[in-house]
């Protein structure tokens, strides 16, 4: 009998996390799942996967999660870092350690997790690392500089490290959701209005908040299982590809962004104000 192969998905309590996590599980993976919300994964367990705590921005809770992986079945096989967060608000009334902590949780976290995982993967010299990012880490949207700062980051620290694995057998796979139909949208918008209602940047803070309420929800976005068909995909392929971009306004943007240059660009963001 062939053993299977084992996957962590990190961010596993809702949205794309989980959807990716049950993909991979009716793949045939021993998946392990991740979150600080170990209750919201029960779900996940009646299915197979076995939950582990994690904050991804405390160092404790990370390297504990990697020792028991690492001691039940010895390896990795795929590692896909989807945990994350937006924080949007004028970057003048974001405090600093507010910051740091967007980098902590959608960088830093992550790039942790990654480096304790890679002894295992390069000693069976093989394995798979898909980062979500998002069609935010090739545009910019308004209020959003540190959210999209992150996942600028994100795409090269992932192009950086696609080269310095692949003498290890180790892929590394980018995947760049557009709207993805989850709860992004309203912890953004109930953010910015609690942060920045009121005072020198409230009008453009209303209408990025009315703007963001109006683009999720309802339907209006894609599914996260269109995200999990992808990482799936990717998983499988014996030469998946370096960037997969899926989601509604995902490669619209992204290619406006691309040919058009800033200035169109800019109209293009600030006419959603309106």
């Amino acid at each position: 009998m062939i053993d299977k192969k084992t996957a962590l998905v990190t961010g596993a309590s809702s949205g794309m996390g989980k959807a990716i996590a049950k993909r991979l599980l009716v793949d045939g993976y021993r998946v392990y799942v991740a979150a600080r919300q170990v209750e919201k994964m029960e779900d996940l367990v009646r299915l197979g996967a076995t939950p582990l705590r994690m904050d991804i921005s405390r160092e404790g809770e990370i390297k504990a999660a990697v020792e028991t992986i690492l001691a039940e079945v010895g390896t990795i096989d795929v590692l896909v870092n989807n945990a994350g967060f937006g924080l949007y608000g004028p970057v003048e009334e974001i405090g600093i350690d507010e910051a740091r902590y967007q980098f902590e949780v959608n960088v830093f976290g992550l790039a942790r997790l990654t480096q304790l995982l890679l002894p295992a993967m390069r000693g069976k010299g093989a394995g798979t690392i898909v980062n979500i990012t998002s069609m935010g880490g090739k545009i910019y949207t308004l209020l959003g500089a540190w959210y999209h700062a992150t996942k600028h980051a994100l795409e090269g620290w992932s192009d950086c490290l696609r080269l310095e694995l692949a003498p290890f057998g180790i892929r590394v796979v980018i995947v760049e959701p557009g709207l993805i139909e989850t709860g992004f949208g309203d912890v953004v918008a109930d953010g910015l209005i609690k942060r920045s209602g009121k005072g020198p940047y409230a009008e453009v803070t209303q209408a990025v908040a009315k703007s963001t309420r109006e683009a999720y929800g309802h339907g209006r976005g894609t599914d996260p299982d269109v995200i999990a068909d992808i990482v799936s995909k990717a998983v499988k392929a014996k030469k998946p590809r370096t960037r997969y971009v899926a989601g509604k306004y995902a490669k619209p943007m992204i290619m406006i962004r691309n040919w058009f240059g800033d200035r169109i660009f800019d109209r293009v963001i600030m006419s959603q104000m309106r």
